[in-house]
């Protein structure tokens, strides 16, 4: 479910947290799962559990899951939280696109790398 990455450079308890936004976004972990205990996890991916408590905290905090005193944490998905991933993702799109006219690659090939990435998607 959660795979570290121990090259990147973010801080682990980043990379938990941006592994359950694209779970909770994705739809993969439905509103009201609960999500594993906060020392399972940190069982699971050999890191201390003060890490996951802490990513938990975030998640919280921006609103993606809840918890319940005694019961644990569950996935508090709203349209609110799509909204705002959608719209996060177009802007990097624009900038992306933004450097791909800077350096003079013509429309018609983004729109073919963008028809392929998505063509790509379905296949899996």
């Amino acid at each position: 479910m959660i795979i570290i990455d121990y090259k990147d450079r973010r801080p682990i308890y980043e990379q938990v947290i941006e592994r359950f936004q694209d779970l909770i976004v994705k739809g993969v972990l439905k509103p009201d799962s609960q999500l594993p205990s906060v020392r399972s996890l940190a069982m699971e991916l050999s890191i201390n559990p003060n890490t996951i408590q802490r990513a938990y905290t975030e998640l919280e905090r921006q609103g993606y899951i809840y918890s319940v005193k005694g019961r644990g944490s569950f996935v508090s998905f709203n349209e609110e939280l799509l909204d705002l991933k959608q719209k996060e993702v177009k802007e990097k799109l624009q900038k992306i696109i933004e450097l791909a006219k800077s350096v003079q690659i013509p429309e018609i090939q983004v729109q073919e790398i963008v028809k392929e990435s998505y063509q790509r998607e379905e296949i899996k």
